[in-house]
């Protein structure tokens, strides 16, 4: 790990111990089992939520499962609201949120935990996969504050071992600078889930979808361990 990459994990790992005291506001861009899911755990988590799809019944029943801080709008509205915005769909269809929303996607933290598949993506996803997925997003959405995370693990996985006693169960999260990286974590940690911080999106590349830790249930220590081979 070169200079920069140790400065930018330490900056943040020195304010772990603060997370999950700041709540916020998400919006939620994919209603589907991911989205769902993870919307499902922040609002438990005392966050509000505003989740929007494509079809408006399906943000609606998710909203209505996450309960009381959850609502449903759309993906305008859904961005508007959000400190930050959780993009959670096929792979294949990042260009054609990009092309409607990414101007409103500027400045905002948006998390990435979506997964370049090319038998279902096409040439974006074999691209994808080859460059690294996070690196691929990002290009995408110029201006975004991109986190990489929840990516490898499947929804069912995630709402089973989220807020287990301890250990508990780790997730990788990336960003490129400091602050984003500490507003990463702390959405992993109030999911439910142990942080472990890696040190930019190229360097998620080690936890994208078919890597040696993908779908592994590991601790934090494991974790670490196992990005640093």
């Amino acid at each position: 790990m070169d200079r920069r990459a140790f400065l930018v994990v330490l900056a943040a790992a020195a304010a772990f111990p603060a997370l999950g005291q700041q709540k916020m506001r998400i919006g939620v861009i994919g209603s589907g089992r991911i989205g769902s899911t993870l919307g499902g755990l922040w609002a438990k988590a005392g966050h509000e939520v505003m989740f929007s799809d494509r079809d408006a019944d399906t943000a609606k029943h998710a909203a209505e499962g996450a309960g009381p801080r959850a609502r449903s709008g759309t993906v305008e509205e859904a961005i508007a609201f959000g400190d930050a915005v959780l993009i959670a769909v096929p792979y294949g269809a990042l260009p054609a949120i990009a092309k409607q929303v990414g101007g409103k996607l500027k400045g905002k933290v948006v998390v990435d935990p979506n997964n370049p598949v090319p038998s279902r993506d096409g040439e974006l996803g074999a691209q994808a996969k080859e460059k690294g997925a996070a690196i691929s997003t990002a290009a995408m959405l110029p201006g975004a504050r991109l986190v990489r995370s929840f990516n490898s693990w499947g929804y069912q996985t995630m709402a089973r071992e989220a807020n287990r006693p301890a250990p508990r169960m780790a997730m990788p999260v990336a960003a490129d600078d400091a602050a984003t990286l500490k507003i990463g974590a702390q959405l992993v940690a109030d999911a439910g889930f142990d942080p472990v911080p890696v040190s930019s999106l190229a360097a998620s590349r080690a936890y994208d979808l078919g890597s040696s830790v993908s779908g592994k249930i590991l601790t934090a220590e494991e974790m670490r361990k196992a990005l640093q081979q």
